[in-house]
């Protein structure tokens, strides 16, 4: 009955999402990820572009796949199927929970209220509104998978610890493996599970090791897993680490705001914001939250010290915190509301606790009110998914200096053909921060889809010098020129692009039709046949080998590639004129 509550608060919770839509990172993670194409065989599913979201996280981009098997780039299935692993999370913190109260350290404290404790604990964490940044933004699943294994893995081991049977620890350590293959963050892992055996079952560091050292070791060689992959796939390729503009302690001082601003939005979510776009601090701005992250260090450790148990709950929150908000710097994105995620667990169920401890019984009819309010607020929090312009006008009124936040919402309202409004965001993104390459890449594609093709130019140059290996400014650049007939430099931008990333569709298609432009129609045929190799879905890119064929006279080749057109969008005019076309030739 219990996980049946669960199951049905996420619904009720998350009812509204199913039809939100792509933003940010879903396009490089989803959209444009030629890696989740196909199911089999599943080398490419598990090779996912190191530049993108789900770079050296194959589990995760594996489950892209499946989404796309199922519904290709329609939002509907990603959605439930990060509802699926969240409510998944949610009863496996159920069982964590419930398990743990059953311990002989906490069995007598609890009697029976360990059932309803751990329903509680698990309720209000899947249905708090801060969740809502992780399970509605859909590239985030990343997070909500790394989660689902990392509570899994802990599971695995109190099962184990309750009955000694050596297939429970087995599953911890598939689990723990699977959550490396999905976030960085599971790195933490092994680590959480020895500090909750010193804290709740053995009651000593040595005990821990002497008893289970085997178990320990295994999901530690669990490590060499995560090196692997990010071996394979370097954090570097996705704007994070060391050496890229941003020192160490100025991201630690940035952090030092972020904790505070997570721990403050776990307890009262008011004001929750897509994306917050702060300036990085330095030593004099930060110091005030300095002082603030220094005595909640400071409880967690007396907490660990006076009381293991609560202690072990808060630490959770910020060891789970510490791979994103420490001293490693995350340069695009230094604070996102996604990352509290799992380590919001340990703060709602510390809380639960003590609040059983201090009024009794009463705190179920607190905990369903809350749960209501929850439910509500996620809902309407829902609704700001639901598109791209809504999401990040959201984001502007709350943060009316994020470039960022302009940018995008540029980039959106130009997907929308909406131009003048796309080049007002645009412009004043750069404003904000005349720097960016991604600002000053959205105002030249805003100004080049308005028709203001020598004007876009300068701004991608500019965009090109800020961040030379910028494969949508080579990109936007190339097609500018070659609607003023500047072919030869072009075609060197194309390249460019091509270079930073082979496989990607778009650029094989652009400059495809530039070739054909050229009358280079052999070049012009491999390069749209690459796009539609690295994008078998995509209307277009079948569209466009099938009219350079065409061209080039071989009507009977271009004829399946039109026909294939018309399936994907059967509301394709230029594709049923050139087939109609192509099919009088054939008489």
């Amino acid at each position: 009955m219990a996980a049946v509550i669960v199951v049905v608060a996420a619904l009720l919770a998350y009812q509204n999402s199913f039809s939100g839509a792509f933003t940010l990172d879903d396009f490089d993670a989803i959209k444009e990820n030629a890696s989740i194409r196909q199911l089999w065989p599943l080398w490419p599913a598990l090779s996912p572009p190191s530049e993108a979201g789900v770079g050296g996280r194959p589990f995760a981009n594996l489950t892209f796949a499946l989404n796309y098997a199922m519904s290709g780039t329609e939002v509907w299935s990603y959605h439930a199927v990060n509802l699926l692993i969240h409510a998944s999370a949610a009863l496996a913190l159920l069982g964590v929970v419930r398990r743990t109260l059953l311990l002989p350290r906490l069995r007598e404290q609890v009697g029976a209220g360990a059932a309803p404790l751990a329903l509680a604990s698990a309720v209000l964490w899947v249905v708090h509104p801060l969740q809502t940044a992780a399970v509605d933004y859909l590239s985030q699943r990343t997070e909500v998978l790394m989660s689902l294994c990392y509570l899994l893995t802990l599971y695995g081991f109190i099962r184990g610890v309750e009955g000694g049977a050596k297939g429970w620890g087995v599953f911890a350590v598939v689990a723990c493996t699977l959550g490396m293959a999905s976030k960085e963050v599971m790195v933490t892992a092994p680590l959480m599970v020895f500090i909750y055996d010193r804290a709740f079952v053995a009651g000593s560091w040595r005990e821990a090791w002497r008893a289970r050292h085997g178990v320990h070791l295994a999901l530690a060689a669990t490590w060499l897993v995560l090196a692997y992959l990010m071996i394979s796939s370097p954090l570097t390729e996705r704007g994070v680490g060391f050496g890229r503009g941003v020192t160490t302690l100025e991201y630690a001082f940035t952090e030092s705001r972020a904790v505070l601003v997570y721990l403050g939005l776990a307890v009262w979510p008011g004001s929750l914001v897509f994306d917050h776009g702060w300036p990085f601090l330095t030593a004099r701005e930060a110091w005030p939250y300095a002082i603030g992250l220094g005595g909640v260090l400071t409880v967690v450790a007396y907490a660990w010290w006076r009381w293991p148990r609560a202690g072990f709950c808060a630490a959770w929150f910020l060891v789970l915190l510490a791979p994103s908000s420490s001293v490693v710097p995350i340069i695009q994105q230094p604070v996102a509301e996604s990352r509290p995620y799992l380590a919001l667990a340990g703060l709602v169920t510390l809380g639960v606790y003590a609040a059983f401890r201090v009024v009794g019984p009463r705190i179920w009819l607190w905990c369903g009110l809350l749960a209501v309010a929850g439910i509500g607020l996620t809902a309407m929090r829902n609704l700001d998914y639901v598109d791209e312009v809504t999401l990040w006008t959201d984001t502007i009124v709350k943060r009316p200096k994020n470039a960022r936040a302009h940018s995008n919402l540029a980039a959106a309202l130009a997907r929308l053909k909406r131009i003048d409004e796309a080049a007002v965001h645009a412009g004043a993104a750069v404003k904000l921060q005349p720097r960016s390459y991604f600002a000053r890449t959205n105002l030249g594609a805003a100004l080049l889809q308005g028709g203001l093709v020598r004007e876009s130019i300068p701004h991608f140059e500019a965009a090109l010098r800020a961040q030379p290996q910028s494969l949508i400014a080579h990109l936007n650049l190339g097609d500018a020129l070659v609607q003023l007939g500047r072919f030869p430099e072009a075609m060197a931008h194309y390249e460019q692009a091509l270079a930073i990333n082979p496989e990607q569709p778009k650029v094989h298609r652009n400059y495809s039709v530039a070739l054909r432009l050229e009358d280079r129609m052999d070049d012009a045929i491999a390069h749209a046949r690459s796009a539609v190799r690295f994008d078998p879905e995509n209307a277009d890119g079948h569209y466009n080998l099938g009219s350079i064929l065409l061209q080039a006279n071989r009507v009977a080749e271009a004829m399946p590639y039109l026909e294939k057109a018309l399936r994907l969008r059967p509301n394709f005019p230029d594709a049923i004129r050139n087939l109609e076309y192509a099919r009088k030739m054939l008489r």
